[in-house]
């Protein structure tokens, strides 16, 4: 695959991936779609469902308003459109684990329609992803296939939970901007605080739309992987999918519409259904649930408490620290990891400090399993650190030993410092005298310099090593170039 335009290279010549996603992203709520039963991860098997989860006769569905406002939030952090009229509508497929046998979903009128979606590639360019759609529907229950060879139990948990499913136009051509697409949506929804973002429980997940064609050519036949919920799973499984189908169409066959799913530990997709269209799931108005008619003024309401949102951070960041692109990018990607930067730079020098957020304090919270609201070394840890590089008490080197000690707990910079005994060696006069007597030990090293003026960092290694590392290298460097030339 080449970089730049993305393309396979086949026996018949270059392919190109074209790709879209649904990503079912499950709203931040305390309860569920169309019912008050809890929601929440780690409760015991059914412990989590009312008479409506449950399909109990008679029972209806009631909307959640907070689920409401969080799709429009959502919405709005998209820059889409609101739909101030929609409606639900129930969706014919038999799912083994929603009792109803139908799902309660939107069709033709979605409550968020067109938006889009900047993401940035790893060299810092970007590309655009339109989103066709938002809209709200239930999520399944769970089935249990291992607890007994001969029987299969059910877990109603989940069954009612409201999801978003975010529906983006085939816009992408690779598996890394696909996902560097969910990357980003994730990044907006945590934001946003509209969905917790965490894929390893399932609260989001992708379907991917893979197809191939030759360039230029129509759109080739796509099939659909269902709920990859891992970067580097949505990844391998578009690149197995992408060659699978180049293969067929290249032996003279043809692409199956259908739906498949991604297998990990075989690195592969395999056949799970033949992929159903609009009119197999016989839609039609939920009869049990009225329209949504939206108050223009309530949607206003809620898009001034929209937070800032990720594209706007990182130009702030920019414009206000005088940070890299890419240094903005790093610190947007988590808030968090944004607001400890904003903490901790604060009077402080921006570069220095972000490249102790992201470098050095970044490393350890992965290492030890951190997040990095949950860091030993809060914000005002990094910025008295920085502080004793700017003023030169310590050099950028000691400050990592610095560094490791407050990480074990060992006390503030400061007193790391003052404790160690760690302070810079700027005394002009001590160091004056180590100078002297490497010059008068080492004449032909000396004289070397005038000739070859980087062989001065022969002399200012024997200054580090004769004071443990502490002198400052600043001073140093200036007093040799005065008595050298170099």
């Amino acid at each position: 695959m080449t970089e730049k335009n993305k393309l396979i290279e086949g026996r018949t010549g270059l392919w190109e991936i074209v790709l879209g996603l649904e990503v079912h992203a499950q709203v931040a709520s305390n309860a569920k779609l169309f019912s008050g039963a809890a929601v929440g991860f780690g409760a015991g098997p059914n412990q989590q469902v009312s008479l409506v989860d449950a399909a109990m006769p008679g029972m209806l569905p009631v909307i959640n308003r907070h689920c409401v406002e969080q799709a429009v939030k959502t919405g709005l952090g998209l820059k889409a459109q609101i739909n101030l009229k929609s409606h639900f509508d129930r969706k014919n497929y038999f799912y083994p684990d929603l009792p109803q046998g139908y799902q309660i979903s939107q069709y033709k009128h979605p409550i968020v329609g067109e938006g889009e979606v900047i993401v940035e590639h790893d060299d810092g360019s970007t590309f655009k992803v339109r989103i066709e759609r938002l809209h709200l529907e239930q999520d399944a229950g769970k089935l249990l296939h291992d607890q007994e060879p001969n029987s299969t139990y059910v877990d109603l948990n989940r069954a009612g939970t409201a999801l978003m499913e975010i529906v983006s136009m085939p816009d992408m051509r690779s598996s890394e901007e696909a996902a560097a697409y969910v990357k980003k949506l994730r990044t907006i929804l945590i934001y946003l605080g509209t969905c917790d973002g965490d894929m390893e429980k399932g609260n989001l997940r992708a379907d991917v739309n893979v197809s191939v064609r030759k360039v230029g050519a129509e759109l080739g036949t796509r099939c659909e992987i269902k709920n990859v919920n891992s970067y580097r799973y949505i990844q391998a499984a578009i690149e197995y999918e992408a060659r699978r189908q180049i293969e067929i169409l290249e032996d003279g066959g043809k692409i199956d519409q259908e739906t498949r799913l991604f297998d990990p530990t075989k690195n592969e997709t395999r056949s799970m259904r033949s992929k159903e269209d609009a009119h197999d799931y016989r839609y039609f108005p939920d009869p049990d649930l009225l329209p949504l008619d939206l108050d223009p003024a309530w949607v206003r309401a809620i898009e001034a408490t929209l937070p800032e949102l990720p594209d706007a951070k990182k130009a702030r960041l920019q414009a206000q620290y005088g940070l890299t692109a890419y240094d903005a990018q790093v610190l947007i990607t988590e808030q968090a990891r944004a607001d400890f930067y904003e903490a901790a730079a604060k009077g402080r020098d921006a570069k220095l400090t972000a490249n102790w957020v992201t470098n050095d304090l970044a490393a350890r919270l992965t290492a030890g399993g951190f997040d990095i609201i949950d860091s030993p070394i809060k914000p005002e840890g990094i910025a008295e650190l920085v502080r004793l590089i700017e003023e030169g008490v310590i050099s950028s080197k000691i400050a990592k030993d610095v560094f490791e000690r407050m990480w074990a707990g060992e006390g503030s910079a400061t007193e790391i410092v003052e404790k160690q005994g760690l302070r810079q060696v700027s005394d002009t006069g001590a160091l004056e005298a180590i100078i002297d007597r490497l010059i008068s030990e080492n004449p032909g090293q000396a004289a070397q310099v005038k000739e070859k003026p980087q062989a001065i960092g022969w002399f200012v290694g024997q200054i580090m090593k004769a004071t443990g590392g502490k002198a400052n290298p600043g001073v140093i460097n200036q007093m040799l170039k005065a008595k050298l030339g170099g």
